[in-house]
């Protein structure tokens, strides 16, 4: 049986992997453009948004709580929060940015997004069942 410390733990420990694969696919997108090394804080512009929008989205579609995230079936939670947080994080850098949103922008991060989510939450079920 789980503590509430142990719980806190596993939920710091997805908030923390959330972050880390945001932070990721916003690397990923600048280097796939070639303007990683230039970027710099440009690359707030990407992420800041897809985490709001990310943080918003994940809790209501269940990922964080612990016992509906570790069974198998819900491995595919993540990817459909994605679906809806990416056209949301695409709206809020738009505006940021004061441009347009761009259709090719919003199925990209949605891609990429969605598989890296579904990979990260693959991993800490891998590891969360095995602990439990």
């Amino acid at each position: 049986m789980e503590t509430d410390t142990s719980r806190r733990r596993y939920l710091a420990l997805l908030i923390v992997g959330d972050i880390i694969t945001l932070v990721i696919v916003t690397v990923i997108g600048f280097a796939s453009h070639g303007t990683l090394g230039s970027a710099g804080a440009r690359m707030l512009t990407t992420f800041f948004p897809t985490a709001v929008a990310w943080f918003l989205v994940a809790p209501v579609v269940g990922l964080y709580d612990l016992k509906l995230i570790s069974e198998p079936r819900n491995l595919w939670r993540p990817v459909y929060a994605m679906l809806l947080a990416a056209p949301f994080a695409a709206w809020l850098r738009g505006i940021l940015l004061n441009s347009p949103i761009l259709a090719p922008f919003v199925a990209v991060l949605v891609g990429t997004g969605a598989l890296a989510v579904f990979l990260w939450r693959v991993i800490f079920y891998l590891f969360y069942s095995r602990k439990k």
